[in-house]
C-alpha cells in the first residue's frame, strides 16, 4: 500500500510551518519532515515529528548544497523509509524554502520503485498575503533576502514563488489578502487549485484522499501547447497570451529580450528557434528576471513559440509588438527553410548548449 504524501512549499518560513503543523494535527497516525538548508554551511537539516513531538533531528553535510543535491541524498531517501516504517498513514513534506515541489513530482512519477511506496497526494503552497503581490512581481532575487538554498541559486524571488503557486493544488495565504493580491494569485494559481485564507482552513483529510496530476501541473507552469486559457473576468489581474508557430529569430532574441523579459510581470512559456529546430526552449521571468533554458527535444509535436504575461493593472505598452518582432518575418521563416540556419553558434550557448547538442 502506496503512503501519501503531502508537500509543502514556499517563500515565507512562518505560513509553511503554520500549514504544517495544520495539516499534521488534522490528520490522524500522520508524521511531518521538515528539511531546511544552510547554504553558507552546506548543510541540510531534517526534523521528523508527529503528535508525540519530535523523533528526529540531524545535520546531513552536503557536497554541494542544492535542491537537487538535497532530494537525492537525504529528503527522497527520508519519505521512503517513512513509508516502510508503516507506524503513519500519511506523510507530510515541507520541503525546505523556494524548493519546487515539481522535482519531487518527477522523481515520483519516473521512478516505479519510489511509486511502489510513495503517492504524491497534493502540493500546498503556502505564502504570506503582506507584500506578496510586489514579490511575484518584483525583482529582489532570492539571495537578497537569503532564501537562497546554494552559493549559486541566482533566481529571482519573484520567479521561485510565482512558480509554487502554479504548480500547487491548493494555495494557502496566511492573512486575508487586498483585493489586488487576492487577484493575482488567482490568475496564478491552476484553474483546478483551491485558494484559502488561513492555514486554519486547510482540510488536510480531503488532500491525503486526491492524487497530484504532475502532467497537468506542469502544463500550467510550462504551456507548451496551445491549450486554451481560461478569462479572468473582472479582475485587477490582466493575462496577455501570445504564441505563433514561427520562431523567435536568434539575433534580435539576444538583443532585444529585455522587450519582454523586463517589467513588473510574470511571463512564462515556451519558444524554438530556425539554428535548433529540434530544441524547444523554455521561458520563464517575473519582475525584470528572466531565465531561459532548454525544455525538451522537439520530436513529433508542432512547433511553437507562447508566452503568457500575467501582472496587475496597469498592462504595459509594447508586448505584442515586441513579440511580433522577435519572431522570423515569413520572408525570413521562407529564407530559412532554404538554408536551414546551419550556423556553428547563434548566441544562445549560454542558456541552451551548444547548438550540435541540441540536433
Amino acid at each position: 500500500m502506496r503512503t501519501p504524501v503531502i508537500v509543502i512549499t514556499g517563500t515565507d518560513r512562518a505560513a509553511m510551518d503554520s500549514a504544517m503543523v495544520a495539516v499534521l494535527w488534522d490528520l490522524p497516525s500522520a508524521v511531518a519532515v521538515a528539511h531546511r538548508i544552510n547554504p553558507t554551511a552546506q548543510v541540510l537539516t531534517r526534523v521528523v515529528s508527529d503528535s508525540s513531538g519530535v523523533i528526529e533531528r540531524e545535520d546531513i553535510p552536503l557536497e554541494h548544497a542544492c535542491i537537487s543535491c538535497a532530494l537525492r541524498e537525504d529528503i527522497v531517501p527520508t519519505l521512503e523509509r517513512l513509508a516502510r516504517d508503516g507506524r503513519w498513514r500519511t506523510i507530510v513534506s515541507c520541503l525546505p524554502i523556494a524548493a519546487e515541489a515539481e522535482q519531487l513530482g518527477t522523481l515520483l512519477t519516473r521512478d516505479p520503485r519510489l511509486a511502489r511506496h510513495l503517492r504524491l497526494s497534493a502540493v500546498i503552497a503556502a505564502a504570506e498575503s503582506e507584500g506578496l503581490a510586489a514579490d511575484l512581481l518584483g525583482d529582489d532575487l532570492l539571495r537578497e533576502r537569503d532564501l537562497h538554498s546554494s552559493p549559486d541559486d541566482d533566481r529571482g524571488l519573484g520567479e521561485a514563488q510565482s512558480s509554487l503557486i502554479e504548480y500547487a493544488d491548493l494555495v494557502v495565504l496566511a492573512s486575508p489578502p487586498d483585493p489586488r493580491t487576492h487577484d493575482l494569485v488567482h490568475a496564478l494559481a491552476r484553474p483546478d487549485a483551491l485558494v484559502v485564507i488561513g492555514s486554519e482552513n486547510i482540510v488536510a483529510s480531503s488532500l491525503a484522499s486526491i492524487r497530484h496530476q504532475h502532467a497537468t501541473a506542469m502544463a500550467w507552469r510550462i504551456p507548451v501547447t496551445n491549450a486554451r486559457m481560461p478569462a479572468l473576468g473582472s479582475s485587477h489581474a490582466w493575462r496577455i497570451d501570445l504564441s505563433s508557430t514561427r520562431p523567435f529569430h536568434p539575433e534580435r532574441l539576444v538583443d532585444q529580450i529585455s522587450r519582454l523579459g523586463s517589467g513588473a510581470h510574470r511571463s512564462r512559456g515556451c519558444f524554438w528557434l530556425p539554428t535548433r529546430p529540434g530544441l524547444l526552449a523554455q521561458w520563464e521571468g517575473a519582475g525584470g528576471q528572466l531565465s531561459i533554458g532548454p525544455h525538451s527535444p522537439m520530436g513529433h509535436r508542432r512547433p511553437l513559440t507562447r508566452l503568457i504575461f500575467t501582472g496587475l493593472d496597469p498592462i504595459p505598452a509594447g508586448l505584442v509588438d515586441a513579440f511580433d518582432e522577435l519572431l522570423l518575418t515569413p520572408v525570413e521563416e521562407s529564407t530559412a527553410a532554404a538554408r536551414s540556419w546551419h550556423v556553428a553558434e547563434d548566441g544562445l550557448e549560454p542558456w541552451l548548449g551548444d547548438i550540435h547538442e541540441a540536433a
